[in-house]
């Protein structure tokens, strides 16, 4: 993903080689995920100084983990070949719970040395299968990335602090109005109760998730660009985003309930071509975006 914005920067400097260079890295790097980081159901997370996998059926425990599935799905990894999808099917199978997804599954029930500190905590807590929040933001942008605004909303709707303290106050047992680093995994004894508020970078990523993936309200290099991926019941949303000077009062319909797709955008009145809004010299702009 991100080879491919420095490429396309590389290209508006006049920088054609170091361009094509960029790509070629990003190419290789695509066909080498496929070649040693596919496992079947999943993506490997990793391979040890050993040359063992890491997070991969062959494994007894951490057979899978939550951060590669997210990634190699938001760079675009195994779309075409059918991987992403099973990459995602796999972690609402085997690592969604009903208060979050966790980071691996099984847990591990001893120390490993190569491993250090992700086996060193008790099964359920912190590194070694408890739901750190930080990454469910990436599934959460995963989901919505290729379409599937149903799930995305729901995962991002079982961490969110106001969710949970309406459901699970008795249960969660920290502060209701900011996210916690950690909730208790399914292996641990209390499965569902929060650690370590405040010590997270959760609320940043989930506010990425939720503007830019789910509402869809993404900067671009050429203007705004508005690509929603919400729950199909949604009538749609109104949106005011600042973005160079300008302000965007943004309102989306979704008459046909669906989770993603744009049929028509309209600007002060002027229907565009694409759904990229005009970049403007300042003032306010009315803008109807209408899904289909």
């Amino acid at each position: 993903k991100y080879g491919k914005e420095y490429a396309m920067l590389c290209q508006r400097q006049g920088l054609d080689k170091e361009a094509d260079d960029a790509l070629a890295q990003v190419d290789d790097m695509y066909q080498t995920i496929l070649n040693a980081g596919w496992d079947g159901e999943w993506f490997v997370r990793a391979y040890d100084a050993y040359e063992n996998k890491v997070g991969s059926h062959e494994c007894e425990d951490g057979k899978i983990f939550i951060e590669p599935q997210g990634f190699c799905v938001l760079a675009g990894v195994g779309i075409k070949e059918g991987h992403a999808n099973k990459a995602l099917a796999s972690v609402e199978k085997i690592l969604d719970t009903k208060y979050g997804i966790v980071l691996l599954q099984p847990a591990y029930k001893d120390y490993h040395l190569e491993l250090g500190e992700v086996s060193s905590y008790p099964p359920g807590y912190k590194e070694n299968a408890g739901i750190f929040c930080h990454n469910n933001a990436w599934i959460i942008c995963a989901e919505a990335f290729v379409g599937h605004g149903d799930k995305a909303f729901e995962y991002y709707s079982k961490i969110a602090p106001a969710y949970r303290e309406e459901k699970y106050s008795d249960l969660h047992r920290t502060e209701p109005y900011v996210y916690a680093q950690m909730i208790a995994g399914k292996d641990a004894k209390r499965h569902g109760e929060a650690k370590n508020s405040w010590l997270t970078g959760t609320a940043a990523w989930n506010f990425v998730a939720v503007s830019q993936y789910i509402l869809g309200i993404i900067p671009d290099w050429n203007g705004l660009k508005v690509d929603p991926s919400i729950p199909h019941e949604w009538d749609g949303f109104t949106v005011s985003r600042q973005f160079r000077g300008n302000t965007y009062e943004i309102t989306v319909k979704n008459p046909k309930h669906i989770c993603k797709g744009v049929q028509s955008v309209t600007v002060d009145g002027k229907q565009i071509e694409g759904n990229v809004l005009p970049v403007f010299d300042g003032g306010v702009h009315t803008v109807e975006v209408v899904m289909g």
